[in-house]
């Protein structure tokens, strides 16, 4: 997991939750950027960790420079990814996961807005391929760099979200760092968004399919909620409509994420179940450029008509 500990309000939860409810033995590690941030973490980690009794579990903190040595052992070759992971801290979700592995090493990739409201076990990780959680809308931003893929004939899978992803070792490091320069490395735009690309071009390259989505829920910020919330529903309500009893992360996007905190103190997230069956794995759907096209003057459409001013 990549964290500053500036998301400690929303990511406390998501590592006392995994901490809490996870059924099997894991070990996590934490990629920060300073040194400064790996002692707030590693204090903040001795709370959580402690505080649940997970014995069988471990954690360690790392920054950003306790991995200089590894990049230029692993990636020395590569600029286009070596500039990838000076870029914005998100894109070393991608990069400082390979890092740390080795071999066929087993990488489960979290985001710090997730939550985990019963006891749950992780997808099987397969041997080739690669899991990612499933989303209504298309996330693929900034558009140029969508673009940039589709001109170059980079295949990309369609509602893609990032908040798990499994995958393992050995990653084609050659076809990576030929994506990268691709997109527009070493000049990407330094928009986090520029991450979920990656990942949808990764996921049509390797294969493997979309987590299950009625288990690994991707917040949804649909019609009716953006509605509700403006005619005064709270946040922690609009989450507490979600069926919590059956999933076993939801993945809270946007300003779900800020709304975490107070659904649970108020009980709304509050679940004992256990889920711990595997879900079904569904094959990733591609992206053509006519979609995105179609989605993106959709929305400039609905930004002329000032749709998204009236439900900010």
């Amino acid at each position: 997991m990549v964290l500053s500990p500036r998301s400690l309000p929303y990511a406390r939860l998501a590592l006392a939750s995994l901490f809490l409810n996870a059924i099997e033995p894991f070990e996590l590690i934490l990629i920060t950027d300073s040194n400064e941030d790996k002692v707030a973490l590693s204090n903040e980690m001795h709370l959580i960790a402690n505080g649940q009794g997970m014995l069988r579990c471990s954690w360690s903190v790392v920054s950003y420079s306790d991995l200089d040595v590894q990049e230029v052992e692993r990636f020395e070759r590569y600029e286009n990814i070596r500039n990838f992971r000076r870029g914005h801290p998100c894109w070393r979700k991608i990069t400082d996961p390979i890092l740390l592995s080795s071999d066929t090493q087993e990488m489960i990739v979290l985001d710090p807005d997730i939550y985990f409201p019963n006891k749950f076990q992780f997808e099987p990780t397969p041997k080739d391929g690669l899991l990612l959680m499933w989303q209504r809308p298309s996330c693929l931003l900034p558009a140029a760099v969508v673009q940039n893929a589709f001109s170059s004939g980079v295949k990309l899978a369609h509602h893609t979200d990032i908040g798990v992803a499994q995958w393992r070792m050995p990653v084609e490091l050659d076809w990576l760092d030929w994506l990268l320069g691709k997109l527009g490395s070493p000049n990407l735009p330094r928009s986090m968004h520029v991450e979920s690309i990656v990942w949808a071009a990764l996921a049509l390259r390797k294969g493997g399919g979309y987590l299950d989505p009625a288990l690994w829920v991707c917040w949804h910020r649909s019609q009716f909620k953006r509605v509700i919330k403006k005619m005064g529903a709270s946040g922690p309500f609009i989450l507490g409509s979600e069926d919590w009893k059956t999933m076993k992360c939801f993945h809270a996007g946007g300003e779900a994420k800020w709304w975490l905190e107070e659904a649970r103190n108020r009980g709304l997230l509050s679940s004992s179940g256990s889920v711990p069956d595997a879900g079904s794995i569904s094959p990733f759907v591609e992206l053509s450029s006519r979609q995105f096209e179609a989605i993106e003057q959709r929305r400039r459409w609905l930004r002329r008509c000032g749709y998204y001013k009236l439900f900010s």
